[in-house]
């Protein structure tokens, strides 16, 4: 048996939080985010991981950025007024739908949307893995603190190729093969 804090692909969920456009252009790196994040999303697709896309107030804010629109295709997309992902209801409900516990958690911010809904989700049962190369601030110092609480909370600190290894379990099998191409 596995220790419970690895990621299990039987149990896991992507959930994308807030790459809307309007932050493109004040996110230090947004190209390397978007592209961890897009092979985050083509990842599931081999795993069969469910994927959930959050916006938080498209109006303003625009809609999710389009190489990430692209490859996550027609997965569920959650529209939200509140910081957490777990103020939608709708969303609320998706996930626990599927029996799953552990939530993959990439996006924007780290100390305001992920931070408030990793919270939230451990509230409520779930072992949230955060991907440090895979979530961002405005500012580095605002990340930097948002990653430290919520894993002082109990959240799990992870990287892209740490949180797919972890669910590949071995090598030489053809998804093995298929994800590998995705990192290397």
């Amino acid at each position: 048996m596995r220790h419970p804090r690895i990621l299990d692909s039987q149990k896991a969920v992507l959930l994308i939080v807030d790459v809307q456009e309007s932050f493109r252009k004040h996110i230090p790196e947004f190209s390397d985010l978007s592209r961890n994040i897009a092979i985050l999303v083509e990842a599931s697709k081999i795993l069969q991981l469910p994927v959930f896309v959050t916006e938080q107030y498209p109006q303003g804010l625009g809609k999710t950025v389009a190489e990430i629109s692209a490859c996550v295709g027609e997965r569920q997309h959650f529209e939200k007024s509140c910081f957490s992902c777990c103020g939608s209801e709708p969303f609320l409900t998706a996930l626990n739908s599927t029996g799953r516990k552990q939530i993959i958690v990439c996006g924007i911010e780290a100390h305001v949307c992920i931070s408030q809904t990793v919270h939230d989700l451990l509230q409520n049962g779930y072992l949230p893995h955060i991907i440090s190369d895979a979530v961002a601030s405005r500012f580095p110092k605002n990340k930097e603190v948002g990653l430290s609480k919520m894993v002082a909370s109990g959240a799990v600190l992870s990287s892209v190729e740490m949180a797919l290894f972890e669910m590949l379990i071995e090598s030489g099998t053809e998804k093995f093969k298929a994800v590998q191409r995705l990192v290397k």
